[in-house]
């Protein structure tokens, strides 16, 4: 039942979306639906927003499907199957014109230009590329390594204690080599090969080895070191194609890759990321301890401007990095109150608004996400648009960070076990010295505070009279007719 539910719900996307052929290429994220179109005209935005499952829509470099954590892994195989069955074979395909590439061409290029990638924002969005397939894992581990601590406190079932911390930690260990070989796949490198030189960083016996007159410590420089060392192997690999004969391409290339990224990476790189890393660390540590309150404040209220232009990304191996050094990231549950912030301020929207049932009906349907942490439907769908509602929202989420900073700044910090989950759904993975019990009541009254402070500053300082005027009408929900076909219409139902 579940099964057809979901292949439904593709169906109804691939149709609104301009069918089989209109697709170039497929993807997921943790919350999104990732879709290359050949024609972007042929996407139907509000009948697509309009079905059940589908909880907003973001344009970036692909046409983004927001269908939340779980649901997106489910439908992303079906919508991938139906795609394949769709598509006619190619003999009995219309041919495409040259004139038609042409104007197809043109037309993403001025897509292209539109979406404003500037080399700052792509190169970010690929080290995002190289992290993001790693968050399942590291949420997995997170919540083992969650439940493996209270089993350790209360005593319970002390034989499984070890396997558990086994299977918590075992990821975590060996995370360089994925950084490293996700990294090569990344910048067109042979994955394998990154991540044979990023294995040298947690290698044991590095232990062995002096550089820079000190010992080398195995997982020194951690995910960082991973990162430039699989870096630089893949332009070492590219030299090596390039002036080494093809007759021993096989042989040579992959040795000197290896070789020349390895022994840069000993006695350079891991020490150099090393003490990066430990940079990181201490700076984190630092600001939170002396200004919690007040950073914890500025990262709240700027987290979702940060998000909007795309540099947010820049975020993810300092997380990881935090993670790798102290087993959490402080860092995390202080941003997350920009969520905390955006659904006080949807829920003020929705007061103050009592006509416009149409925007209430999107509130209404984007709060469950809200809470859970997915905040794209009330940003794109309702504070965005809205403009005052988005920075409210955003004073809600400074009000929120302060919240938690202050707590770090008393002494009493914590952090989440991975990245990834956010608002409600961050509770599993919150860990620190102070106990489960204080981690959770401050993160609780955290969200509290953002809550509040949305609503307050969005239903005092929101609105204009102006706005109020002519946004509190009587507008009746978006109608969406529904296509011809009982798989097509049982979407609606859902």
């Amino acid at each position: 039942m579940s099964t057809d539910k979901n292949r439904a719900t593709a169906a109804a996307i691939l149709l609104l979306v301009g069918g089989p052929d209109n697709i170039s290429s497929i993807a997921h994220c943790m919350t999104r639906l990732r879709i290359a179109l050949h024609d972007r005209s042929l996407v139907d935005d509000e009948a697509l927003r309009a079905l059940p499952a589908v909880l907003g829509v973001v344009e970036d470099e692909t046409y983004q499907i927001v269908l939340g954590p779980g649901t997106v892994a489910r439908v992303t195989p079906e919508f991938e199957a139906l795609v394949e069955e769709g598509r006619a074979p190619r003999t009995a395909r219309t041919p495409v014109t040259a004139a038609e590439l042409a104007d197809r061409g043109a037309a993403l290029k001025q897509e292209q230009k539109a979406r404003n990638s500037t080399p700052v924002k792509l190169f970010l969005r690929r080290i995002a590329n190289i992290f993001v397939p790693l968050i399942p894992a590291l949420i997995g581990c997170g919540i083992i390594a969650g439940l493996n601590g209270v089993l350790l406190n209360t005593g319970w079932l002390p034989a499984v204690v070890p396997a558990l911390a086994a299977i918590a930690s075992g990821f975590m260990s060996l995370i360089a080599v994925f950084v490293g070989y996700n990294t090569a796949k990344e910048f067109g490198g042979t994955p394998v090969l990154g991540g044979a030189v990023a294995a040298i960083i947690v290698f044991p016996g590095v232990a062995k080895i002096d550089a820079f007159g000190q010992h080398l410590s195995p997982g020194q420089g951690g995910v960082l070191g991973a990162l430039a060392a699989a870096f630089l192997a893949v332009h070492v690999e590219r030299l090596c194609r390039r002036w080494v004969p093809e007759a021993v391409d096989a042989l040579v290339t992959p040795t000197l890759t290896v070789l020349v990224s390895g022994l840069v990476t000993i006695y350079g790189l891991m020490f150099l990321a090393g003490e990066v890393a430990t940079a990181i660390g201490s700076a984190a540590t630092w600001l939170l301890s002396a200004g919690g309150a007040f950073a914890g404040l500025v990262l709240g209220g700027l987290f979702l401007p940060l998000v909007m232009l795309g540099l947010h990304q820049a975020l993810i191996p300092i997380h990881t990095t935090l993670i790798e050094q102290t087993g959490h990231t402080a860092l995390l549950p202080i941003l997350a109150m920009a969520g905390a912030g955006q659904v006080g301020a949807a829920l003020a929207v929705y007061c103050r608004l009592p006509r416009n049932r149409s925007l209430r009906t999107t509130i209404k349907s984007a709060l469950p996400a809200g809470f859970l942490g997915v905040g794209e439907p009330l940003i794109y769908g309702v504070s965005l648009p809205l403009g005052r509602p988005f920075v409210t929202a955003c004073v809600g989420g400074a009000a929120g960070g302060a919240f938690v900073g202050l707590f770090n700044q008393l002494g009493l910090p914590f952090g989440a076990t991975a990245i990834g989950p956010s608002g409600w759904a961050l509770f599993p993975l919150l860990d620190g010295p102070s106990g489960l019990g204080t981690n959770l009541a401050i993160y609780a009254g955290g969200l509290l505070t953002g809550y509040l402070a949305g609503f307050a500053a969005t239903y005092f300082f929101g609105f204009t009279r102006q706005m109020l005027t002519e946004l509190n009408a009587d507008q009746e929900p978006t109608a969406v007719t529904a296509p011809t076909g009982d798989a097509d219409k049982e979407p609606a139902m859902t």
